[in-house]
């Protein structure tokens, strides 16, 4: 018979040391929170570049400033997360990579994956 550990007294999720795969669902949940907070905006910035050649040329000065490059490159890194994220999840649904060492896996995976993809953009894409 084994000895149960007692349950914590309170979570701080600042000193839980969670799983890889913890980490991917919480990331994904942000991610989709991220990519719909900003829809409003991209749609915005869309209608206003088809407006006239001046409309164009505001987004386009708007996107080359600091701010939105911080905020493009948090957007692709959110599509990146959530496309790799979501496509884990999908795997697991089917029970593809379910055991420990797998689910392990395909969280770094996920992780490392978004947080490459989002470098491919920044150096290829903006620079």
């Amino acid at each position: 018979m084994s000895v149960k550990k007692p349950a914590p007294k309170f979570l701080n999720l600042l000193v839980i040391k969670l799983p890889p795969s913890g980490i991917v669902s919480i990331a994904h949940r942000v991610s989709g929170v991220l990519m719909f907070v900003s829809i409003p905006v991209i749609a915005y910035l869309f209608a206003l570049s088809l407006e006239s050649q001046q409309g164009f040329q505001q987004v386009r000065a708007w996107l080359a400033s600091p701010p939105a490059l911080v905020l493009t490159v948090l957007l692709v890194w959110s599509f990146s997360h959530h496309l790799l994220a979501g496509i884990r999840h999908l795997l697991l649904d089917i029970d593809v990579g379910v055991e420990r060492s797998q689910a392990r896996a395909s969280a770094w995976v996920v992780n490392l994956g978004a947080l490459l993809l989002t470098a491919v953009y920044l150096f290829v894409g903006v620079l």
